[in-house]
């Protein structure tokens, strides 16, 4: 399992994101690249008003967070991107990333134009790539979130917070807010707990993989968004047996679905009724995701939904510059 010990600075992740002067607009955006306005003060990518900056292509892309194996999750939505083929009249194809960095960059430059970011990109993706998300999975009773826990093995000689000094933690990727951001915020106003000084940071990649390190005892510990870890414990991936958790977080919203601003109005209003109006019952994306207790897409807004995470992020200096 390949590992870094130095943490990536977010900078690093930006820095393959081309940018051209040419592409700045004089409008208010906010923390917005200078590429897209915010008129109307939502925090996210205004509709250009220039049709000639619209798209509509023939293949609509779509990606999903790669939290796990991405071969799981084509499968997953298969029955979903058939019907939004039938509500938008386009072809849809589903795009496999391997790391938030590069479903983010695909976005940025074109090439994914509907998208599930998880919760701690969403504030990148929005910022730099013209995200605009509008909907998360929900419970039936409206409900939605996920929790970030770190876990250690039976054995570990790991039993609180406190145990983690000296011994090495398994982060996701600096994108990632349970794998990451969180954490790190957490660890260090709540514990007096920093990468490096106080115990070994590395990074895994992904939460499966951070989850998978713990089981087989590769990694001390690890920061993982429990929805994962759950969906991997109900398919034997792990068992609940070769884990501990030692931290619970608060309910973070999970990964968020929108479309890039720029594809023609009436087409992302089609897609956006399609994920509202899709019946999971008896599909491939009910049986994957039930196993959360997932069952229907509900309205959101990143201004309201994602303060926390921004608060998280201001608190851990992060910055949504682009270039």
């Amino acid at each position: 399992m390949k590992t870094t010990t130095s943490p990536i600075v977010l900078g690093t992740v930006l820095a393959a994101f081309a940018w051209s002067p040419a592409m700045a607009q004089d409008c208010p955006r906010g923390d917005l690249d200078e590429r897209y306005c915010d008129a109307d003060g939502d925090l996210i990518a205004d509709i250009p008003e220039d049709e000639s900056q619209l798209i509509d292509p023939d293949t609509l892309v779509f990606a999903y967070t790669p939290v796990e194996d991405p071969a799981v999750y084509k499968t997953a939505w298969a029955d979903f991107l058939t019907y939004l083929e039938e509500q938008t009249g386009k072809k849809v194809a589903f795009f496999p990333v391997q790391s938030n960095a590069a479903q983010i960059e695909a976005m940025r430059s074109g090439r994914l134009h509907i998208a599930g970011f998880n919760t701690g990109s969403n504030p990148l993706a929005v910022n730099c790539a013209g995200f605009r998300p509008f909907t998360i999975m929900a419970s039936e009773d409206g409900s939605f979130g996920y929790e970030m826990e770190i876990i250690t093995y039976p054995g570990s000689g790991i039993e609180d917070m406190a145990d983690l000094e000296g011994k090495q933690l398994a982060f996701t990727a600096p994108t990632s807010n349970s794998g990451f951001k969180a954490p790190s915020a957490i660890l260090k106003a709540d514990y007096d707990l920093i990468p490096d000084r106080d115990f070994e940071a590395v990074f895994s990649g992904k939460h499966d993989n951070s989850v998978l390190g713990v089981a087989n005892q590769d990694y001390a510990a690890a920061a993982i968004a429990n929805s994962v870890m759950g969906r991997m414990i109900e398919r034997d991936v792990v068992s609940a047996d070769d884990i501990v958790s030692i931290y619970k977080s608060q309910t973070f919203p999970t990964t968020g679905y929108g479309t890039v601003y720029n594809l023609k109005p009436e087409l992302q209003q089609q897609i956006q009724d399609a994920f509202f109006n899709f019946e999971w019952e008896g599909t491939s994306l009910q049986e994957e995701f039930e196993k959360n207790g997932e069952a229907q897409f509900i309205p959101i807004t990143y201004q309201d939904n994602w303060e926390v995470i921004r608060k998280i992020d201001a608190a851990n200096d992060v910055s949504y510059a682009c270039q």
